[in-house]
């Protein structure tokens, strides 16, 4: 058995040729030549071996083969023009996207600067997505994740974006009421943890050479905001990154006693799947997203502020 596989023009042909049983009828249609449409046909019928038409003094019959495969043919050219159609639609439409997001770095650090990506690439449409539901019994597929923690997840790509650098805050009304002249003062006051940053105190002990003591008033925060309100109410003193205690410190509601701060192993990304990494759409929200994300680490490390470390990962 022959493997043959016609032109489409010589299958669109034979098919009009059969609708109007001319080769003047399939001419007029195709916008060809009456000779044009008949060398086509002639040129099918030898290549399958077999007669499609047979000749009468008006015009064309299709015989018993002829019209087994037209049979085939016909549905065959509609599915390749509908799968072209919807090609090129796919081709023009804006591109979508669902990102899952952290509330927080969402509401301090995304969502004020998204109108600009937004204004540049309105074939882009971003759609936001919790990290995961609220009992955690499912997670909501997405294309990107902003993510926290130290960099690597499997079969991912990630990018950090900021958050390392963690700096101690308290309210002046709290530093009023107790003076804090030197680091060893730090045991005096309630400390605020976070649960996914339970080490955030050893880190900054180390990085300063202190010791706490075994009967710190330790306070637990399950969200960066709830402990930065803690924090502006005097509460207690916090660790927090430096990119969402910037409208408190500016506002004069929170201050950074004694400049004091460190660097966390535990950080913010925006996470892609490796199999995404070359898919349009993410490629410019990414390059966008690293973008403003470098222009606020190098905003953060500006005079008198305890900059946000850049570090060069390999995962």
């Amino acid at each position: 058995m022959r493997n043959v596989i016609p032109s489409t023009t010589a299958l669109r042909t034979f098919v009009a040729a059969a609708r109007h049983l001319t080769f003047t009828g399939a001419a007029d249609e195709l916008f060809l030549t009456q000779s044009a449409v008949s060398k086509q046909i002639r040129t099918l019928e030898e290549s399958l071996g077999v007669t499609l038409f047979v000749r009468v003094n008006r015009g064309l019959v299709l015989t018993q083969l002829g019209r087994i495969y037209l049979d085939e043919v016909r549905p065959l050219l509609t599915q390749l023009a509908m799968a072209s159609g919807k090609l090129s639609t796919l081709s023009t439409a804006p591109s979508s996207l669902t990102l899952r997001i952290l509330a927080i770095l969402g509401d301090r650090w995304l969502l004020p600067r998204f109108s600009r990506f937004a204004q540049n690439h309105p074939d882009v449409d971003v759609q936001f997505t919790s990290l995961l539901s609220r009992d955690r019994a499912q997670e909501t597929e997405a294309d990107g994740a902003f993510q926290f923690g130290e960099g690597a997840w499997p079969g991912c790509i990630s990018d950090y974006l900021f958050g390392r650098r963690m700096v101690l805050v308290a309210s002046p009304a709290l530093l009023e009421r107790t003076p804090f002249t030197s680091l060893d003062a730090i045991k005096q006051f309630p400390l605020f943890k976070h649960f996914e940053t339970p080490y955030a105190w050893d880190e900054f002990c180390s990085e300063h050479g202190v010791a706490l003591p075994q009967q710190t008033h330790f306070i637990r925060y399950e969200f960066y905001s709830t402990m930065l309100k803690a924090a502006t109410a005097g509460m207690g003193m916090a660790l927090v990154p430096i990119v969402y205690a910037q409208e408190e410190l500016h506002r004069g509601e929170l201050v950074n006693p004694l400049q004091l701060g460190c660097t966390s192993r535990y950080g913010y990304y925006f996470v892609l799947p490796e199999r995404r990494q070359n898919d349009p759409a993410l490629a410019v929200f990414r390059s966008w997203l690293l973008q403003e994300a470098q222009e606020t680490r190098s905003a953060l490390a500006g005079p008198g502020i305890a900059h946000d470390a850049v570090f060069i990962d390999t995962y």
